[in-house]
């Protein structure tokens, strides 16, 4: 009989190859960003939600706080560098008021984060409080990572589209939180199924949005498209049609003069 523990590290090990996939796909949409050179309307908050998210995990996981808990580390120090490097491009393409927003919370992350670990490590000297308080503060802002794409679908309901809200993104969010939810529940860790229990609503509440739009986003996208060629049509003949005119008149005035 597989034993549970042998059973955890399974799923375990299985939860950091879709994590990794759930932090890697928004590369398409960074991708777009960095072409475009700019950030659109795509909103630095779910990033910004995340990285606090896997610096806290971090935290939770080193030894001196939450033993035996390697698998948390390894994912999202991964997750802390991907969501690091988002964040540097939306600093990067952002205007004005966007761009320091972003960093002034930023800021505020590192500081709150760096602050609960001296803390915690400072004044307590049990594993089980100091994985009580860090698990409470992960606890409350995991949910909040995933309550982040909140605003995003309020977008959506909207505008009745879904192009600001990759499917990739609510894909890998949904695989993410069954898996780490069954990690959790294997050996109970309140901590962890909290919040990822959560994120797998939410993720199904995107995926629901997604169907529903799906269809209005295309015949927007494709009413866009339709809009573009037109005007450059307009332009190409308004042209035209200056040089035309221009013509006649340069005629009529040799016929004049002669």
């Amino acid at each position: 009989m597989v034993s549970p523990d042998l059973t955890r590290t399974v799923v375990g090990i299985i939860g950091n190859i879709i994590s990794l996939g759930l932090f890697l796909s928004p590369l398409p949409t960074f991708f777009r960003i960095w072409k475009k050179k700019s950030v659109e309307q795509f909103s630095p908050v779910p990033y910004l939600a995340t990285l606090l998210n896997c610096m806290l995990w971090c935290v939770y996981g080193i030894p001196l706080v939450h033993p035996h808990s390697m698998l948390v580390i390894t994912i999202n120090g991964s997750g802390l560098v991907i969501e690091l490097s988002y964040i540097l491009l939306f600093l990067l393409y952002s205007d004005g008021k966007k761009r320091i927003r972003t960093l002034l919370i930023f800021v505020v992350e590192v500081v709150f984060v760096v602050a609960v670990a001296i803390f915690v490590l400072t004044l307590f000297h049990t594993y089980e409080k100091r994985s009580l308080i860090v698990g409470c503060f992960c606890v409350f802002f995991g949910t909040m990572m995933y309550v982040a794409p909140l605003s995003v679908m309020k977008m959506v309901i909207q505008t009745k589209s879904v192009e600001f809200m990759p499917l990739s993104l609510s894909l890998a969010s949904f695989a993410n939180g069954v898996c780490w939810t069954t990690y959790a529940l294997i050996r109970f860790d309140l901590f962890i199924t909290i919040p990822n229990s959560l994120g797998t609503l939410f993720a199904i509440a995107q995926l629901i949005l997604y169907a529903t739009f799906y269809r209005s986003t295309q015949r927007q996208l494709a009413e866009r498209k339709l809009k573009g060629e037109t005007a450059l049509t307009e332009v190409v003949v308004g042209d035209g049609k200056k040089v035309g005119n221009n013509g006649v008149a340069v005629a009529s005035e040799i016929i004049r003069e002669t």
